[in-house]
């Protein structure tokens, strides 16, 4: 602050670095002042510099915690019960892992070219200008919809707490993506870091009712646990768009490194972010597969996803009132990437994209605006929105998450040739697999996700678009 406020005051002709050596009626005092306007520009850039520079290994961890881990951890209990419980179990453990490494080869895209911002300037490093103008359609449309499945979400929290129909849907969804928008407000994600505790414990409260809940109704049933029907091994009339559907759902619960560009250029040691990754990945590992296995073992096949809704009537509208923070702050913390995507491309060379004076807050305020209007829009003018999302997600997760970051290695981070040494060749062959799986996810995801759509048309659990039915956002 001594030293923003000392360019503050040259600018305001307040002091002179030679003010001693020079009167005030001296001929040549004027042609000692700096220009007002590049002393306060340079002032606001330095304040902005080290407002966005304040993120530790610790808050990204928990960044990518509010991005990665949200209430679609209680969808894998359903996943499980498609494939079994063994292939559940391997399934979570075996991507976490490769997320887990893809992360860190998109980590060491940035620290050997920090000048990447956002996952689209990576991408221009690979295929140049045509992929990166590729970039810029996929992340925001993904986060778009990703920002408008948390306004949905919050529509069916709300709508199940209630109880009655004391307001319409629409009315409901507009009061999620209001609590979205003032979520989103704050322009760093050091500023949000500190929600991400109270998103964390959400979630793990919420979870934690559902597994004591459905563990007591199991125990208390006909038969205890022994009668719960669940299955070692997949069900012998799994088809395998099913299957793969249910896989798709637990690739996407480990898609943590759609953000992470965008959270690293913010952190003020860089190369911590290994520490970030390996303790995200290990916590995701752990809550997914003793969600997924438990909750499975309690409640069997007919488990429902989200898995709290197979807690009953009365704990499922406690449970949905506990991850009210989770649902918001993991979807607001979406908002803020979009935004500050935008605002960096839209004021490259302006200080308005430091958030830090009265028109940088006016563009900010308005880009979240926009943001979360759209969301809510695409949200309710689309009667398949989940299926929707499903695709989406087979289209771009892959590419993010997996092939995208085999040709980081690839291209931008291998030294020498495939073979030139054993190291060399481990890499290749384990990034060699991971881009098959990126593209076997792509292909089957995506026509997983249209089967998935069919069927909906066909059993009719289509909703209607900006209905006021509360009962439809809950088939």
């Amino acid at each position: 602050m001594g030293r923003k406020s000392s360019l503050r005051k040259l600018a305001l002709g307040q002091t002179s670095p030679k003010s001693s050596l020079s009167s005030p009626t001296s001929p040549h005092a004027s042609t000692e002042k700096v220009a007002p306007t590049d002393l306060e520009r340079q002032a606001t850039v330095q304040e902005g510099e080290q407002k966005f520079h304040r993120l530790s290994w610790q808050s990204l961890t928990v960044c990518l915690i509010v991005e990665a881990i949200a209430l679609g951890s209680l969808s894998l209990p359903a996943a499980f019960a498609a494939v079994g419980m063994v292939a559940g179990v391997l399934l979570c453990v075996g991507i976490g892992l490769i997320a887990i490494y893809t992360s860190y080869v998109v980590g060491q895209v940035f620290i050997k070219h920090p000048d990447v911002r956002h996952y689209p300037d990576a991408m221009r490093l690979l295929g140049g200008r045509p992929l990166e103008l590729l970039g810029n359609v996929m992340l925001p449309l993904f986060l778009v919809l990703i920002v408008g499945s948390h306004v949905l979400t919050g529509t069916i929290a709300f709508i199940s707490i209630a109880d009655k129909p004391v307001m319409c849907a629409l009315g409901w969804g507009a009061i999620s993506a209001a609590v979205l928008f003032a979520v989103a407000l704050p322009p760093t994600f050091h500023d949000l870091a500190f929600l991400g505790y109270i998103d964390f414990c959400s979630i793990l409260i919420a979870i934690g009712i559902t597994m004591v809940t459905t563990g007591v109704q199991a125990h208390s049933g006909p038969g205890g646990l022994a009668a719960v029907e669940w299955s070692v091994w997949p069900p012998a009339d799994m088809s395998f768009y099913k299957a793969f559907l249910a896989t798709t759902n637990i690739v996407f619960a480990y898609s943590f490194a759609v953000c992470q560009f965008s959270f690293m250029v913010e952190l003020h040691t860089p190369k911590d972010y290994v520490k970030s990754i390996w303790a995200l990945g290990l916590i995701e590992i752990v809550i997914y597969t003793v969600v997924g296995a438990v909750i499975y073992a309690f409640v069997g096949q007919d488990v429902e996803s989200p898995a709290l809704l197979s807690a009953g009537h009365t704990v499922k509208r406690i449970a949905f009132g506990v991850a009210l923070p989770v649902i918001f702050i993991s979807g607001s913390i979406n908002t803020t990437v979009l935004a500050r995507l935008i605002i960096d491309r839209a004021f490259k060379d302006s200080e308005i994209r430091f958030v830090n004076s009265k028109a940088g807050w006016l563009v900010w305020i308005a880009l979240v605006a926009v943001i979360t209007v759209l969301s809510w829009v695409v949200a309710e003018a689309i009667p398949f929105f989940s299926a929707l999302l499903g695709l989406i997600s087979s289209l771009f997760i892959s590419g993010f998450s997996f092939y995208f970051p085999a040709l980081f290695w690839f291209r931008l981070i291998k030294k020498g040739k495939w073979n030139a040494s054993r190291h060399n060749v481990c890499l290749s062959i384990v990034n060699a697999v991971v881009l098959v799986i990126g593209v076997a996810i792509l292909g089957c995801g995506t026509y997983a996700s249209v089967m998935e759509i069919v069927t909906q048309y066909q059993s009719g659990s289509v909703r209607g678009s900006f209905t006021c039915d509360n009962s439809s956002y809950m088939k």
